[in-house]
């Protein structure tokens, strides 16, 4: 979290205070501009303008110092909304570390008792609801004022004022080499090392950076557990108290430089982001799960809204068949009664056939044998009818049944077909890349073998002009050994020339062997036979 974004929180307190009326506006007359910028000053300024108006400190058990301690700490474990609030999982953070600041053990079953309590009214507290919670003592039973404030002192330290180790260690002068207590505080970018822990009097600084190294020293002038801090203006020499600390204070300051290379806010900080970026990912989870529930929910009540007009559907029906029966029972009943008005009829023709007629009983036997044939025919066209509706009912489901088929018997009919129609124009696509690919490799086939014969007519004609240049080269050869011997003798013939001849009156020329015994054209004649008798060889 940026300094602007902390000192906006802290803004919004002192804001708030000053609104007596919210309506969202503060007079200038209110506010006060303030030179030498300081945060620790800016926040207790702003503290003092709103405690006063928020806290009940009467019923704390808690000083005002630190009331004001949990307040910073509200600010820096508080979410980046307004009005501002701290979460319960923040909360528990906090309070555990101040349960081990204190030196105590963490009950996590208080802490789950008052979360459920805690769940029951809201999931989140404001600044004066912590520090009541924290003065009331509720998490520090057994401990005494003294302890609790030393433990909100810890915990403000490491978390506002970004202290991450301090203690009493010596140090080696660098003027008068002589070795010192100091009270040393280690936080992300510098150690600094006081008088004393009260803070009073600052003695130096050791900047941290990137480039600094903390190396183990081997012991020397009496010292013991002794280290060295390597940074990019001095060195300096600590003793601790023993090993354990001197262990401890080197994996600090080497984890600072550690973050420090890699561009890292400090071990708090940094987890502090990490809970609210898994808060952030939770959260965005938990909605996405909200609206998928949401989709659900409409999808379960499109099914039910189908469901109860399939239940509408089933019970028209129902009543269409109440009503089927109704006039079947109607019609059956008019049945009864022609039935029970014929039989009437029937017994008064027979009673007046049977004071009439009694010699006609056995007439009047066959006739009631015919009655209860026509009762059997009735009960049979009975059955006939019923079978008959059933019949009409089955053979009304057989044909949507026949009718669903046959029309996924099309589509899938249409669907092979195109399937077919693909095949086709594949198996076509297919053939004509053969039949393109076979015309290739024929004229890459035929222009191979008139290559290998242009190669074979090449290689013929090679040897043809190597024998050439054989026969030639002996034609050289020999002509050159006849120019050899032809050279001799008339170089022998020349000097018998000269022998004989007398020299010549005029300029003589001159020769291999002295002045020539002949003329300037007899030489240019001599020159042209020569030659010619050269070319014929």
């Amino acid at each position: 979290m940026a300094l602007r974004d902390e000192l906006l929180k802290s803004i919004w307190h002192a804001f708030t205070a000053l609104d007596v009326d919210k309506s969202g506006k503060v007079s200038k007359s209110q506010l006060k501009v303030k030179d030498n910028f300081n945060r620790q000053d800016f926040n207790k300024m702003c503290w003092t303008l709103s405690y006063r108006k928020n806290m009940e400190q009467n019923e704390l058990k808690i000083c005002n110092d630190d009331a004001f301690k949990i307040w910073c700490i509200f600010n820096f474990l508080s979410e980046d909304r307004y009005p501002l609030i701290i979460v319960t999982e923040e909360i528990e953070y906090f309070l555990r570390k101040l349960t081990e600041a204190m030196g105590g053990s963490w009950v996590e079953e208080r802490f789950e008792d008052y979360k459920l309590q805690l769940n029951s009214k809201q999931q989140c507290l404001n600044a004066w609801e912590l520090i009541s919670l924290v003065g009331s003592g509720h998490f520090s039973k057994g401990m005494d004022h003294q302890t609790l404030s030393m433990g909100i002192g810890e915990v403000y330290q490491e978390l506002i004022l970004d202290v991450l180790k301090q203690g009493y260690m010596m140090k080696k002068g660098h003027k008068r080499k002589n070795w010192t207590e100091r009270w040393f505080v280690l936080k992300p970018n510098t150690i600094s090392y006081f008088v004393g822990e009260d803070l009073a009097e600052k003695k130096g600084d050791v900047l941290l950076d990137g480039n600094c190294s903390v190396e183990h020293l081997q012991d020397k002038e009496g010292k013991k557990c002794l280290f060295l801090i390597k940074s990019s203006q001095k060195s300096f020499e600590i003793s601790a108290s023993d090993k354990k600390k001197k262990q401890e204070w080197i994996q600090a300051v080497q984890n600072c430089v550690t973050l420090l290379r890699q561009g890292r806010p400090a071990p708090h900080r940094e987890a502090r982001q990490k809970r609210r970026e898994l808060r952030l990912k939770q959260q965005a989870e938990q909605e996405e799960l909200e609206l998928r529930m949401r989709e659900l929910q409409i999808a379960n009540e499109a099914k039910q809204h189908e469901l109860e007009n399939m239940r509408k559907a089933l019970e028209e029906a129902a009543a269409d068949a109440a009503e089927e029966e109704k006039r079947r029972l109607q019609t059956q009943t008019e049945l009864q009664d022609r039935y029970r008005r014929d039989l009437e009829r029937e017994k008064l023709v027979r009673q007046q056939i049977e004071k009439n007629l009694a010699e006609k009983s056995t007439e009047l036997e066959q006739y009631l044998q015919r009655v209860h044939e026509l009762e059997d025919m009735y009960r049979q066209l009975e059955h006939a009818l019923e079978d008959e509706r059933r019949a009409r009912q089955d053979e009304e489901i057989i044909r949507k049944l026949q009718t669903r088929l046959l029309e996924e018997e099309a589509k899938k009919r249409a669907e092979l077909e195109q399937i077919h129609l693909q095949q086709k124009q594949a198996i076509s696509v297919t053939v004509a890349e053969k039949e393109e690919l076979e015309k290739e490799r024929l004229a890459k086939e035929s222009a191979l073998q008139a290559a290998m014969k242009q190669l074979e007519q090449l290689e013929l004609e090679r040897q043809g002009a190597l024998e050439q240049y054989e026969t030639v080269k002996k034609k050289l050869e020999t002509a050159t050994n006849n120019t050899k011997t032809w050279k001799h003798k008339v170089a022998e013939h020349e000097g018998l020339l000269r022998l004989i001849q007398p020299g010549a009156k005029g300029q003589q020329n001159i020769t291999n062997w002295g002045p020539a015994a002949f003329s300037e054209a007899e030489l240019s004649l001599r020159e042209k036979q020569w030659q010619e008798t050269k070319n014929q060889y």
